[in-house]
C-alpha cells in the first residue's frame, strides 16, 4: 500500500482492499463552486482514480472567500473553473486522472460523459440542473449524492436509484427555503460541513459499504446549533415521473430545457446558442468598443452597463440585467 494513502487504509472500514477500489473508481462531480472543489480535493487525497468535474463559469473574486481551489490570480484571468481545479487537483494528486468539462449541463448530451461513471455528486447551484440531473442518473440507474448550503444552513442525502425516494419525491415532502447565497450570503463552515456528508458518503459506496449508508435527509444550522436527520423513506412514490413505475423523466425533455435563464441572485443572464465560436475573431471584431480580456476559455468586455462574457461553444453571460429580453438583444449586437 503506498504510503500517501496509508493512514487512510488504516481505517479498518477501508483496508487495503477498500483502497484499491477507490483508486479504480470514478466519480463525477457536477458543479465546481464550493461544494465541487472542497469534495473535488477530499476524492482527490484520498486517491480517486478518476474525477470528472463539470461546471459552465469561471473564476470571479466573489468565490474564493469559499471556493477552496482557487486563487486570486484564478480570478484576475477570468479562469473557467475546472480549468483552475484542474491544474491544482493534478498537483494535489498527479496519480489521479482528471477530466475537467466546461460544460453546461441541459440533458442527454451529458450521457456519454456518464459511462464508466461510479457515482455523481451533486455541487450545483440551483434546482433546474438537480432536476435534470435527478432524472438522468435515475434512466442510468447511477447512485448519487444531493447536496445544497446557503446561509449557516445546509443538507444533504444519499439517493439510490430504485431504493431511496429521488429528489422530486422528496421535494415533494420537504419545505425548502428559496435564498441563495447570492442574496443571503454563505459562510465556509457551512460548505465544509456539507461536503464532510457528501465525501463520507461517496467513500462508503466506492468501498461497497452500503450498510454504512446515512438513510436520511440531514439538515443543519450551524449558526443557532441545530442538527437533524429526517426519514424520507415513505416520500417515495410509485407515481413519480422520475423514479417511479413508469418513468417519463420530464426534466430531460427538450421542451422543458431553459434557452435562457436568470442566474440565481446574479443580475445575469446566460443566453444558450449551439454554435462554434472563434474568440480571437470576435475579439478582434469588438476591440473598437473597448478593453477585451481573452484567454483560450472566454471572451469578456464592458459594454455600457454591462459586462458580457462569451465562451467559445457560443454560450454568453450578460451581467447587469436580469431581463431576458435586454440580454439577448446586447448577445445579438455584439455576437450576431
Amino acid at each position: 500500500m503506498k504510503e500517501r494513502y496509508s493512514r487512510q487504509a488504516l481505517f479498518k472500514p477501508i483496508g487495503k482492499t477498500g483502497q484499491e477500489k477507490i483508486s479504480d473508481s470514478h466519480v463525477m462531480i457536477l458543479g465546481c463552486g464550493a461544494l465541487g472543489t472542497a469534495n473535488a480535493a477530499n476524492l482527490a487525497r484520498a486517491g480517486v482514480g478518476k474525477l470528472t468535474i463539470i461546471d459552465r463559469d469561471y473564476v470571479e473574486r466573489s468565490n474564493l472567500q469559499r471556493q477552496q481551489l482557487f486563487t486570486d490570480k484564478d480570478a484576475e484571468n477570468q479562469v473557467p473553473k475546472v480549468i483552475a481545479a484542474k491544474e491544482k487537483l493534478e498537483a494535489i494528486n498527479p496519480e489521479i486522472e482528471v477530466n475537467a468539462l466546461i460544460l453546461d449541463v441541459t440533458g442527454e448530451e451529458l450521457a456519454p460523459y456518464l459511462k464508466d461513471v461510479d457515482l455523481v455528486i451533486d455541487a450545483t447551484d440551483n434546482f433546474d440542473i438537480r432536476f435534470v440531473m435527478n432524472d438522468l442518473i435515475h434512466k442510468h440507474k447511477l447512485p448519487w449524492i444531493f447536496g445544497s448550503c446557503v446561509g449557516s444552513t445546509g443538507m444533504s442525502y444519499t439517493i439510490l436509484p430504485g431504493e431511496s425516494p429521488c429528489l422530486a419525491c422528496i421535494l415533494d415532502t420537504t419545505t425548502l427555503s428559496g435564498a441563495t447565497c447570492d442574496s443571503v450570503g454563505i459562510i465556509a463552515p457551512a460548505v465544509q460541513m456539507v461536503v464532510a456528508h457528501q465525501t463520507a458518503e461517496a467513500l462508503k459506496l466506492l468501498v461497497g459499504d452500503v450498510n454504512s449508508l446515512r438513510t436520511q435527509l440531514v439538515m443543519f444550522d450551524l449558526w443557532t446549533n441545530q442538527y437533524q436527520m429526517i426519514k424520507v423513506d415513505r416520500a417515495k412514490k410509485a407515481s413519480c415521473p422520475s423514479c417511479g413505475v413508469n418513468p417519463s423523466y420530464p426534466a430531460l425533455s427538450y421542451d422543458t430545457r431553459t434557452k435562457t435563464e436568470v442566474l440565481c441572485g446574479r443580475n445575469t443572464v446566460q443566453i444558450r446558442a449551439n454554435r462554434h465560436i472563434v474568440l480571437e475573431e470576435l475579439a478582434s471584431r469588438l476591440e473598437k468598443l473597448g478593453s477585451i480580456h481573452v484567454n483560450k476559455f472566454l471572451l469578456s468586455l464592458h459594454y455600457g452597463d454591462y459586462r458580457v462574457v462569451v465562451f467559445s461553444d457560443g454560450r454568453a453571460f450578460i451581467h447587469g440585467t436580469s431581463s431576458m429580453e435586454e440580454a439577448r438583444k446586447i448577445y445579438y449586437q455584439l455576437v450576431g
